[in-house]
């Protein structure tokens, strides 16, 4: 029985909020904030480091792959979940909608992501970091602790959650920046 730790990162501040631009990088804070997350997480030191392909991910992982020297993998399945729609402010109408809503009423596509999300971490072999989206995050807490709401934890920028993964099982360790996470 090995058990691993998967330590998922939220993107710094985007430069735009998801309703005006669909892939925005990193704003000033967000740079200020994933140059102190490199500080935060320094001595962690993972195998292998997951990372959305959307850029602000891709902009907050860079900070702690040249820190760590690994390269990251660009990871589809740890992107955002998917919307109904491309166009942007749709998406935000939608999005906006859902987020106070449980996994159980989402659509069909909506919840193949949430478990191809799910069995891509459940088979992940060593430590890892991924940066990863606010949605991604709670999907695997609601995961870890029997949770159903989309939205189980209210995740700041550059905030990390840590989980356990042993025989299969996720296992909540702590949510956002490390405080414990309360009681279920």
């Amino acid at each position: 029985m090995s058990t691993r730790t998967i330590t998922l990162v939220r993107h710094g501040e985007a430069a735009a909020r998801w309703w005006e631009d669909p892939d925005p990088g990193l704003s000033e804070e967000g740079r200020r904030q994933a140059a102190r997350l490199v500080g935060e997480l320094a001595s962690l030191r993972p195998s292998a480091l997951l990372v959305s392909p959307l850029r602000r991910t891709r902009e907050t992982a860079d900070y702690l792959a040249r820190h760590w020297g690994i390269t990251p993998q660009v990871a589809p399945v740890v992107s955002e979940i998917p919307a109904p729609t491309d166009d942007v402010e749709e998406r935000g109408r939608w999005l906006e909608s859902v987020l106070s809503g449980q996994w159980s009423d989402m659509p069909p596509a909506q919840r193949v992501w949430r478990d191809e999300l799910l069995e891509a971490l459940r088979s992940l072999e060593s430590d890892t970091v991924v940066v990863t989206h606010f949605v991604a995050i709670n999907t695997v807490i609601g995961a870890a602790t029997g949770d159903d709401r989309l939205v189980c934890e209210r995740l700041g920028a550059c905030s990390w959650t840590v989980v356990e993964l042993r025989d299969g099982v996720l296992r909540l360790v702590t949510a956002g920046s490390g405080e414990p996470s309360p009681a279920r």
